[in-house]
């Protein structure tokens, strides 16, 4: 990531402008409600129309300049960890290629390089750009409905300490994973090269064992991922489920009321869609980002062989 700071500080940039001038669409549906319709302030019709539109047309621009820029620089790292490696272990001694399995090695040199993009790509970045906008969205709230908002932080805690053992929980399992792939992989490779040894011997039955088992492991260890990240995506739904039921009964109490008026109800609803998206889009690019550094872990593995 240092090496490739300067397409991520400019991806930040662009994240950053992209972020805040989102948050313009959903804000001027307060306006639209309680000035355009309520007071009947037709004046105001034309400029709220073009803000949103001149909102939107940036938002699409650097969204597309984000993607070219931190994208192509995720690539361009993922190809200096491969070259690096296999310059690396092409320096190993013979005896670790004759205790190692030469798939193995061809997965570590190209597979396990591929989470780079998480890293210097746009997972970090939308990782990062979920957490500002989860803040920025929180801050609104915070405005409109102070008690509301309160009560939602103390779930978002929650689903927060949710969040942070399922990951811990997931990492090595996708460590496993990987080396289980690169074993599974790195003994079809010398079995399909070596195909007549095999046949001489008869021994296309005990491969066939031998590649059953392995196979059965790895979707094990899938399986177990899946039902982890599954657990986690349950749990945002969830979690966004009681903000709306707390949104109707106390938002709702508070607009007869007088509190809060229907702009900054409809407001808040758009709001807390602003803070539920990025919720889903963490848990989504934190188990991408948790497998990217797996795979880093087992690179220094070969990286620290003289």
């Amino acid at each position: 990531m240092a090496r490739h700071r300067r397409s991520l500080t400019i991806g930040f940039s662009l994240m950053i402008v992209n972020r805040l001038v989102g948050l313009v669409l959903p804000a001027s549906s307060k306006f639209l409600i309680d000035d355009v319709i309520g007071k009947q302030r037709v004046d105001m019709l034309l400029p709220l129309a073009m803000a949103a539109l001149a909102a939107t047309v940036i938002q699409a621009a650097t969204g597309f300049a984000l993607s070219q820029v931190v994208s192509i620089a995720a690539q361009r790292a993922i190809t200096d960890m491969r070259k690096a490696m296999q310059i690396h272990v092409l320096r190993l001694p013979i005896s670790y290629f004759d205790s190692t399995k030469t798939g193995i090695l061809i997965s570590r040199i190209m597979t396990d390089a591929e989470g780079v993009r998480n890293l210097v790509g746009t997972g970090i970045i939308q990782l990062v750009g979920g957490f500002l906008t989860a803040t920025i969205a929180l801050g609104v709230l915070i405005w409109l409905n102070w008690k509301l908002t309160m009560i939602t932080l103390l779930i978002l805690g929650g689903f927060g300490g949710m969040m942070a053992i399922a990951f811990k929980r997931l990492r090595p399992l996708f460590r496993e994973r990987g080396a289980i792939n690169a074993e599974v992989t790195g003994r079809l490779a010398e079995t399909v090269g070596g195909i007549r040894i095999v046949k001489v011997y008869t021994a296309e039955r005990r491969e066939q064992v031998t590649f059953a088992r392995g196979a059965h492991k790895l979707f094990r260890n899938v399986a177990r991922t899946i039902t982890g990240t599954s657990a986690v995506g349950s749990g945002v739904m969830v979690i966004t489920g009681f903000i709306g039921v707390l949104m109707i009964l106390v938002g709702g109490r508070d607009v007869l009321e007088g509190k809060m008026t229907l702009g900054d109800m409809m407001m808040y609803v758009f709001f807390v869609g602003m803070v539920a998206a990025p919720l889903v889009g963490i848990a989504s690019i934190g188990t991408q980002i948790t497998e990217a550094f797996a795979g880093l872990e087992r690179i220094r593995e070969i990286r620290d062989m003289t």
